[in-house]
């Protein structure tokens, strides 16, 4: 009987303390459940704000200052480097004319036969005008214009030391040619030739949209005299001048 007692005793502040907690429990699980779907409820804002989008802009203008330059820099290289390519294309078309006889000496029509100098072939001086250079018209307009940024005007020089040539008509004996092919644009008013140095020569790295003031392309060769042998012509030419 006492026993029967004490466990009713101690029996129902355990049930009333577990019907507390299921009923906190369940109170919980309410709350959770209507704040669940007053958030389901509850539209979302979502985008960038100003502040992330000016820190993207200025990131990429960033970027962009920093790879700009490399890029201008590829592009005028490919411009120098094509033009360099089109100029040996135009030296190689003024030797071939003077070897086939189309650029003649004492010629009036056709312009550019190669002027004589004494000495230091590479020394020769550059040209006082256009009537000394021989045109290559790239653009199809029929002339060298100044303001051409495709045309080409071929400077040539010669020289054989030897002095009996008759009349100053280098062909008859045969020299060595000089060749310097300069932009069109490189006789506009104002512009100042350079004078020859091996320090000066144009290359395709580092010269940007290359410098007016000096050749685009520079080389040597020689050229035989009329109606004999190439190799005939050069060694009896060098065999006078050898001690």
């Amino acid at each position: 009987m006492n026993k029967l007692l004490k466990d009713k005793i101690y029996s129902q502040p355990l049930l009333f303390k577990g019907a507390k907690t299921e009923t906190e429990f369940s109170d919980q699980q309410a709350e959770s459940i209507s704040g669940s779907c007053t958030q389901k409820s509850q539209p979302k804002d979502s985008g960038y704000t100003i502040i992330e989008s000016l820190v993207a802009m200025i990131v990429v203008s960033v970027l962009m200052i920093a790879i700009a330059p490399v890029m201008a820099f590829s592009v005028a290289t490919r411009v120098q480097a094509r033009r360099m390519e089109l100029a040996t294309q135009a030296a190689r078309t003024y030797i071939d004319a003077l070897k086939t006889g189309a650029i003649k000496f004492g010629d009036d029509k056709i312009l550019g036969f190669p002027i004589e100098v004494s000495g230091d072939l590479a020394g020769a001086p550059p040209p006082a005008g256009t009537d000394e250079t021989y045109c290559v018209d790239m653009d199809g307009t029929g002339d060298c214009e100044p303001t051409s940024t495709k045309d080409f005007r071929v400077q040539g020089a010669w020289l054989n030391q030897d002095t009996s040539i008759p009349n100053g008509d280098p062909t008859s004996k045969g020299y060595q040619l000089l060749v310097r092919v300069y932009r069109a644009d490189s006789f506009a008013g104002g512009v100042i030739l350079k004078a020859p140095k091996d320090e000066t020569k144009q290359s395709v790295v580092g010269s940007g949209l290359g410098d007016r003031t000096m050749p685009v392309v520079e080389m040597s060769t020689e050229i035989p005299a009329s109606g004999n042998p190439s190799y005939k012509s050069i060694y009896d030419r060098l065999k006078k001048t050898t001690p």
